[in-house]
């Protein structure tokens, strides 16, 4: 995997290329609007709507960047590539304890651990990817060493 590959699901490589045309087609032209009125009204050192745009047009020039990174190395999920391993793109169902957990594994812009969505750079994605259904894996976790169970892939 190169360090630079983007996973992204189609609705997330959807999702940043609209906000990509926003930003180029309607929010950077409406703050340079905002500079532009702002510039009229005067003196710029205590203008505070002036200074408000050009945080708000540093904002948006830096997204637009870092959006346009993501989509130039952009690389869309396939699910099921690797039918019964554990792999980017599906949902591994884990047993620990006795509490059963189930998390999709996502590249890392998706990432949501309180929605179950795990990257798979971060430790405990990284440790499942290649393991099959009956697989104990080891993960050093802040609470220690914890020990999962896979139990089913899909």
């Amino acid at each position: 995997m190169d360090e630079n590959t983007q996973y992204l699901s189609a609705d997330s490589l959807s999702a940043l290329n609209k906000e990509y045309e926003l930003l180029k087609s309607k929010t950077i032209p409406d703050i340079a609007k905002r500079i532009d009125e702002a510039k009229q009204q005067g003196d710029l050192s205590e203008n505070a709507e002036y200074h408000q745009a050009r945080e708000d047009m540093s904002w948006a020039q830096g997204r637009v960047l870092e959006v346009e990174q993501i989509l130039n190395n952009a690389k869309i999920i396939k699910k099921g590539t690797t039918v019964g391993k554990v792999s980017l793109g599906c949902t591994v169902t884990v047993k620990i304890g006795g509490t059963t957990k189930s998390y999709t594994i996502v590249g890392q812009q998706e990432a949501s651990p309180s929605k179950g969505l795990i990257s798979n750079e971060s430790p405990l994605g990284n440790a499942f990817i290649g393991h099959e259904i009956g697989d104990k894996v080891e993960v050093i976790t802040p609470a220690g060493k914890q020990t999962y169970e896979i139990i089913a892939v899909e």
